[in-house]
């Protein structure tokens, strides 16, 4: 068996930076990175839909060690690849990785204070495994192998193509062809002014509207900044001025949601004209992130909207036909192309199976300790990053935490660290792993997710200033956080 300090699942975003801080952290530390697929960028490798972008700045988006140097600060998908890929090269992180290795199970042992994970490997699905004091799970929030499709009455009739972006194939030819976009959200806002040049017609066909805001793809100030002061340092001020902005935003959302609706349906009314409907196809039911905002870089969505290459309807399917979509209105969509851009399937820690001393981990009946570990399960720790702003921001704290959270059990002799319920927190009121957020994929599954408490530590904050100072600034030795050593990892190590 392969053991290593630490054991990274997951090679995106999230994996790759928690190496980089492991190795600079923990510079005496052994650690594997496995990773599923055969290459390095997880969901920025894995989407190859037309016009796939961020929906998030690259200065909150990117890690706090690397500058983004893009003169755009939304960044297309094969660009953000390239700075993970760079981030991997430039820290030598690729020869930690163990490509194709698709984790399937982990396993603790209180005796050995250890675990043990089981990845598939080869073509054959060969078993092999890997021991760790510390397993960091960073493979993303949603399903690779499956998205979220409702079930159309009469599919089956349609003699034209439906995919998924997720699942986009490189033989895929629309020039020429009637599309039709099913969705309103941010996959569904990319690919539609991405393919309105080439296709005869597309439509966004949307249930209900989405919240959508224009901004700048370039960001003047930063570039400004960027070329007359250190990188790092032109860096470091746009980050803070992002992720400062972005809380005073979603703060008042909170306060004074009517006031914001209309400040943004006022910018949309701008963009569109007073002759377009936006009461009907750009104002949502409910108040500004409840659901995640759609951003939209230099307004391009309501270019191709008011150009007339584009159109949006609101209505509800009734079924497929052989030609396109009947709505329930009685309007019929005709189409060559159906994109069902309907969402993603939510997995918790990858789909991989857990257990503890031989008995099934059940995660719905534990409690979040700071929105990155569980109530009774020692040295687990979970990157899940934000839904009001950019996962980066999340990710970097948790990456840091691990790297406190190692070296403070070497200073101390131990081995394992338990968040663990105290008195006070027995009978505490639960909330949803993710609470105060109704977008369709997440109420799909937050029954698997741990449940959060109503006090500190068991919150999920979903605020990255309050997450600074409970995870960045916060003591470790808290009286929740339990630190020890099996009595037969002390025998080993006096050995």
């Amino acid at each position: 068996m392969n053991h290593f300090d630490v054991v990274i699942v997951g090679a995106g975003l999230s994996g790759i930076g928690a190496a980089y801080h492991l190795q600079t952290r923990c510079a005496e530390k052994t650690f594997a990175i496995l990773e599923g697929r055969g290459d390095v960028g997880g969901t920025w490798d894995l989407f190859r839909y037309p016009g796939v972008r961020s929906d998030s700045d690259m200065y909150t988006l990117g890690y706090s060690f690397k500058p983004w140097q893009n003169a755009k600060a939304i960044a297309d998908g094969p660009s953000i690849l390239s700075y993970v890929n760079e981030t991997a090269d430039e820290n030598h992180l690729r020869k930690h990785i163990r490509f194709n290795h698709m984790v399937k199970s982990a396993a603790w042992s209180t005796a050995d204070a250890c675990w043990t994970v089981t990845a598939a490997t080869g073509d054959h699905g060969d078993l092999v495994q890997f021991s760790c004091n510390m397993l960091l799970m960073c493979s993303g929030y949603y399903n690779y192998k499956q998205a979220h499709t409702p079930a159309f009455a009469g599919l089956e009739e349609f003699k034209g193509e439906v995919v998924h972006p997720q699942f986009w194939p490189e033989s895929m030819v629309y020039v020429g062809k009637a599309v039709v976009v099913i969705g309103s959200g941010a996959t569904a806002m990319t690919l539609i002014p991405a393919m309105a040049d080439k296709t005869a017609s597309i439509t966004m066909l949307q249930r209900s509207p989405t919240y959508v805001v224009a901004s700048p793809a370039e960001d003047r100030l930063a570039n400004i900044m960027r070329k007359y002061l250190p990188d790092m340092f032109a860096y470091n001020l746009t980050r803070f001025r992002k992720t400062l902005l972005q809380g005073l935003l979603y703060r008042r959302t909170r306060k004074q949601p009517e006031k914001v609706k209309q400040w943004l349906l006022g910018m949309v009314r701008d963009s569109l004209g007073d002759d377009y409907d936006v009461d009907t196809h750009f104002t949502p039911t409910y108040n500004p992130w409840d659901q995640r905002m759609c951003l939209v870089p230099d307004g391009d969505l309501f270019d191709v909207i008011k150009s007339g290459k584009a159109t949006v309807v609101t209505d509800h399917i009734d079924r497929f036909t052989a030609t396109g979509i009947a709505l329930k209105s009685g309007v019929a969509l005709e189409a060559d192309i159906i994109i069902t851009a309907t969402g993603l399937e939510l997995q918790l820690l990858g789909g991989t199976t857990f257990s503890m001393d031989g008995a099934p981990i059940d995660f719905a009946s534990t409690y979040t300790y700071k929105g990155m570990m569980y109530s009774g399960i020692p040295n687990l720790l979970q990157t899940f990053g934000y839904v009001n702003a950019s996962w980066t921001l999340r990710a970097d704290l948790n990456a840091e935490y691990a790297c406190r959270l190692i070296n403070h059990m070497d200073v101390t002799g131990t081995r394992q660290c338990t968040p663990t319920l105290r008195a006070e927190d027995q009978g505490m009121q639960q909330r949803p792993w993710i609470d105060d957020f109704t977008a369709g994929y997440m109420t799909r599954a937050m029954h698997l997710f741990p449940k959060q408490g109503d006090h500190e530590p068991w919150e999920n904050t979903q605020d990255y200033k309050r997450d600074k100072k409970l995870i960045r600034r916060a003591a470790l030795e808290d009286g929740v956080l339990i630190f020890g050593t099996p009595l037969s990892s002390s025998a080993q190590n006096a050995k």
